[in-house]
């Protein structure tokens, strides 16, 4: 399963590094301020009753648990830390308003308007609802990436690089799978 998953990150390496450049350009510019107030205004992005938590209490789950509810695509990529294939997702060519929440639990990470086209084939954001993701470290052949996880059940979302649009210059690589996008109407 790991080695599985080795060979799929190796033959996305192309993928992740050779688009993002495409994306400062056509990335309108957005303001430190406006990124602010996006953050801090994200519920206007969200749908009237929709069905998410807005709690970041840690939410405890055994693995048998989380095979009942996940598909087998998100366990591998929420609980095993896989990664999908490139260009599988349709929420990467997105465009409605909304919230994308974190498929396992429920708790808002991105709006649409945190939303920007990579070119990678992964949804990507150029920053994240403050408070609802945790980072750490993750070694990967050479290097080391910053991983990112839904702050309340601990699903593996994704990763952080430094190539994104301006003003934060940060591109939140997440797997589709791990999202659920709630339009806003």
């Amino acid at each position: 399963m790991k080695r599985r998953n080795l060979l799929k990150s190796l033959a996305a390496v192309p993928l992740l590094v050779a688009p993002a450049w495409r994306a400062w350009a056509a990335a309108p510019a957005r303001g430190a301020a406006n990124v602010e107030e996006l953050q801090k205004r994200w519920q206007d992005f969200l749908a009237r009753g929709a069905n998410v938590t807005l709690s970041t209490a840690p939410l405890k789950r055994s693995n048998d648990e989380w095979r009942k509810i996940l598909s087998p695509p998100q366990y591998d990529v929420l609980r095993e830390q896989g990664t999908e294939r490139p260009f599988s997702s349709p929420l990467d060519k997105e465009t409605l308003p909304g919230v994308y929440a974190c498929a396992a639990c429920g708790l808002p990470l991105f709006t649409s308007a945190m939303k920007y086209d990579s070119g990678t084939g992964w949804p990507s954001f150029f920053t994240v609802i403050p408070g609802h993701t945790g980072t750490r470290k993750d070694n990967f052949l050479i290097y080391t990436r910053t991983e990112y996880h839904c702050l309340r059940c601990g699903g593996h979302q994704g990763h952080v690089f430094d190539d994104g649009p301006p003003p934060t210059g940060q591109r939140w690589c997440n797997n589709g799978v791990a999202l659920r996008f709630i339009p806003k109407s």
